[in-house]
């Protein structure tokens, strides 16, 4: 009997492993995880339209989760890396870590065409400095902020993508005079943090008079909070556009899964959670759509963004130069 009990197990081992669910792997940065943001809703709902299992994978901020891509190379269990941006995509697809994604979308709202044959967006937003709604004398522009007293937190572009967006904003609206401006704005500049978060934090401590973040970011204390304390300043210079995107590695195991994840994003599966846990503009929703309170956001005058290559291509200079001025 101990032969066939045996085999009778073996079998209903080998029965449990066939059946077991593929995984997905998504690197992504910390914030888009943690129980307030989109991660753990979106996992919920992708799970129930395919037999897998959906992993997140938090790995710091959006510059921090591309280091970490390039560290592993050919080792990571990455399937898609999801929170990138424009500024970053070119460098991805440079380092050989991404696949053609083979989509067409459909029903993009975006404010600028999208043809990228590596990326497709999830969400998008304008960066901006954001206040509580009684501070006094708020900067209209750039170098009104650094003749002002007006101290403000922001992130490291190594690490953060909302530190790159700011690199890329002053590089965009002064070009030459890029330099000149950060100098003038060292001294407003309370501290540099590795990302987003914990730059926020500080604010919100009272720590700083402005943080960078983004002109939706008030929406998350009037609808969450019941709080219209909040605003965010508008520039006279216009502001820059963050596209967040998504793509699948080239050295996944799970391509066709991670197409379907692709898929599923641009649906209202993913896109309905964005507005109220990622507080962006999703991608594929229509204004008239968008959660009451969004209408009463800062909007720019003028949307300022360079393209993938041109981004790739300035960016050391433009890192090179705020450097320099930090440092003085």
């Amino acid at each position: 009997m101990k032969p066939t009990i045996l085999a009778a197990g073996l079998t209903l081992l080998a029965g449990a492993a066939f059946a077991q669910s593929p995984v997905l792997s998504v690197y992504t940065y910390d914030s888009f995880v943690a129980d307030w943001g989109p991660g753990p809703a979106i996992e919920e709902a992708f799970e129930a339209t395919c037999d897998c299992d959906l992993q997140f994978v938090g790995a710091g901020d959006g510059a921090a989760v591309l280091s970490r891509l390039r560290l592993e190379g050919e080792r990571s269990d990455a399937d898609v890396v999801l929170g990138l941006d424009t500024n970053l995509t070119a460098a991805a697809v440079e380092a050989g870590l991404m696949a053609e994604h083979g989509l067409t979308p459909e029903g993009l709202t975006l404010p600028v065409t999208w043809d990228d044959p590596h990326f497709l967006p999830f969400d998008w937003g304008y960066f901006a400095f954001v206040h509580r709604a009684d501070l006094e004398n708020v900067p209209t522009n750039f170098e009104a902020l650094a003749a002002s007293e007006t101290s403000i937190v922001i992130q490291d572009p190594r690490s953060s993508t909302p530190g790159l967006g700011l690199l890329m904003w002053v590089q965009n609206a002064y070009g030459e005079r890029a330099a000149e401006i950060w100098e003038g704005l060292a001294d407003n500049i309370v501290t540099v943090t590795p990302g987003w978060s914990e730059a926020y934090g500080l604010f919100l401590e009272g720590e700083a008079d402005m943080v960078l973040s983004y002109t939706t970011s008030p929406a998350y204390h009037l609808i969450a909070e019941e709080d219209d304390g909040f605003d965010a300043a508008a520039f006279d210079e216009g502001h820059y556009m963050q596209i967040e995107v998504a793509g699948i590695l080239a050295g996944s195991d799970q391509p066709e899964l991670a197409a379907a994840f692709l898929e599923f994003m641009l649906t209202a599966g993913f896109q309905e959670v964005i507005p109220t846990t990622n507080w962006m503009y999703p991608a594929a929703m229509p204004a008239e759509d968008l959660p009451e309170g969004f209408d009463t956001l800062t909007q720019p005058t003028d949307a300022l963004i360079f393209s993938a290559e041109e981004a790739a291509a300035i960016r050391d200079a433009a890192l090179a130069t705020w450097q320099d001025a930090l440092s003085q």
